[in-house]
């Protein structure tokens, strides 16, 4: 293995992984978020370093399928959990970052973004580009990161003064999102050759071919998202009824309250600023 795929050690991301840890440590004090992140930090360690790194960015689409289904569904909702809601209001507090994500936060934006930027990062000269290129592999990760970041927005309805949907339009909207994230699967499925000539070495490593490999990322696509996804959509509404709040039902939290009463100021403070200049 270490012919066809010599050991590297990714220093790049070790240093940025344990720095962000450290980080997160430092800021938060509480034991479960401390454990959630260290948790996904984890995660993200194995799936972007050799082996796992290498066999996704040059040598296999179903590895390759599995390590972003891991920091979209596992990683980047574990991050957003184990932010406090105090640090989620000071990091959106100023006003460009606020609008934007208010904007991130809403259903459809999401889904559409998702959809869009996730198919993006697995066309084939993004992919050819990762496997060929270091900065290019850098970047991927990064976006499909992002990706799974604004994913989860309006799932966890973390973000203060952010669209808040019910349980019930919480569990349906994983569900659905669920499907978009799978947008390629039937493509790479029903495909009669290859798609990604940068990707080698599979008969080699893994003992099957480019276009089983390309198959079976496919099939692993559909069966690592729709299962955790669809659990998740699940523990929404089963958890709602389990507290006695109405499924239908939005709920509001002081975060909110807090950052609509910032905006308001913020208007009346633009409203006196243009009624100074007539």
């Amino acid at each position: 293995m270490t012919t066809l795929l010599p050991f590297r050690w990714h220093v790049a991301e070790v240093l940025v992984i344990v720095a962000a840890g450290v980080a997160h440590h430092i800021v938060v004090k509480t034991t479960r978020e401390r454990r959630l992140v260290t948790f996904a930090l984890l995660a993200l360690l194995v799936v972007t370093v050799w082996p796992i790194g290498d066999l996704a960015s040059s040598v296999s689409l179903s590895v390759a399928t599995v390590q972003r289904l891991v920091i979209m569904l596992l990683v980047a909702p574990l991050l957003l959990m184990a932010t406090p809601t105090r640090v989620l209001a000071r990091l959106s507090r100023p006003r460009p970052i606020d609008a934007l994500t208010r904007w991130l936060a809403h259903p459809g934006v999401a889904i559409g973004i998702v959809t869009i930027a996730g198919t993006l990062t697995l066309i084939s000269p993004v992919v050819d580009w990762g496997a060929r290129s270091t900065i290019g592999r850098e970047l991927t990760l990064i976006g499909v990161l992002i990706v799974g970041l604004i994913l989860w927005l309006p799932a966890l309805a973390l973000m203060p003064g952010a669209k808040r949907l019910s349980p019930v339009a919480r569990a349906g909207y994983v569900f659905v999102s669920s499907i978009v994230v799978t947008s390629l699967s039937i493509v790479w499925i029903f495909a009669k050759h290859p798609l990604y000539p940068a990707l080698h070495h599979q008969e080699a490593l893994l003992h099957m071919s480019p276009l089983l490999d390309q198959q079976l990322a496919g099939f692993v696509a559909k069966f690592c998202c729709y299962a955790p996804m669809w659990a998740v959509a699940f523990t929404i509404f089963a958890r709602a009824e389990e507290r006695g709040t109405s499924v239908e039902e939005t709920p509001l939290h002081w975060a909110d309250v807090e950052r609509q009463l910032l905006r308001v100021d913020r208007q009346r403070e633009r409203a006196a600023r243009r009624q100074q200049r007539e």
